[in-house]
C-alpha cells in the first residue's frame, strides 16, 4: 500500500474509499451518502481526486492483498492505514462518515463491520479520541 502524510486528505480519502469497497461492492447509495456528508469538503478534496484515490486503493489492494482469488486486508494493513490519521477531530469525522456510508445500502457486511470495529479499537486507544464531554458523562 502507498504511504500518505499523516492527517492528509489522501490518507483520509483512502479510508473512506476503503469503507466503500471493503465489502466488494460500492453501492450508489454509498456515494450519495458521501456527497451528503460533505466530508470531502471537510478534508479538502474534490470528487475527481476522490475517484483517483479510489482507483489507487483498488490497484494497491489487487497488487498486495489478493489471496486465493479474494482481496483480503490483514489487521496490520488496516492498522497502518488507520494510523495515518492522528488528529482526533478528523478521526471522529471519518468514523461518523464511514458508519453512515457502510449503512447506506441497508446492509452492514462483515468486512465493513470489521473495518469499523478496528477503527474504533485503534483510534479509541489514543488519547483525546473521545470528547471531554463524553468522558464526563461516562464518569457520572
Amino acid at each position: 500500500m502507498r504511504n500518505y502524510e499523516p492527517d492528509s486528505a489522501s490518507a483520509a480519502g483512502r479510508l473512506v474509499a476503503l469503507c466503500m469497497v471493503v465489502d466488494g461492492n460500492m453501492a450508489p447509495s454509498e456515494l450519495q451518502t458521501l456527497q451528503r456528508s460533505r466530508l470531502l469538503e471537510y478534508i479538502d478534496i474534490d470528487i475527481d481526486t476522490f475517484h483517483d484515490l479510489l482507483d489507487e486503493l483498488c490497484q494497491d489492494m489487487l497488487s498486495t492483498a489478493v489471496k486465493h482469488e479474494h482481496v483480503v486486508l490483514d489487521e496490520a494493513t488496516i492498522d497502518a492505514l488507520l494510523g495515518e490519521i492522528r488528529d482526533p477531530a478528523l478521526r471522529r469525522q471519518l468514523l461518523r462518515a464511514m458508519w453512515n456510508i457502510a449503512d447506506a445500502d441497508g446492509v452492514l457486511a462483515d468486512a465493513e463491520a470489521k473495518l469499523l470495529a478496528r477503527a474504533c479499537v485503534v483510534w479509541s486507544a489514543e488519547s483525546h479520541f473521545v470528547k471531554e464531554e463524553a468522558r464526563q458523562l461516562a464518569a457520572r
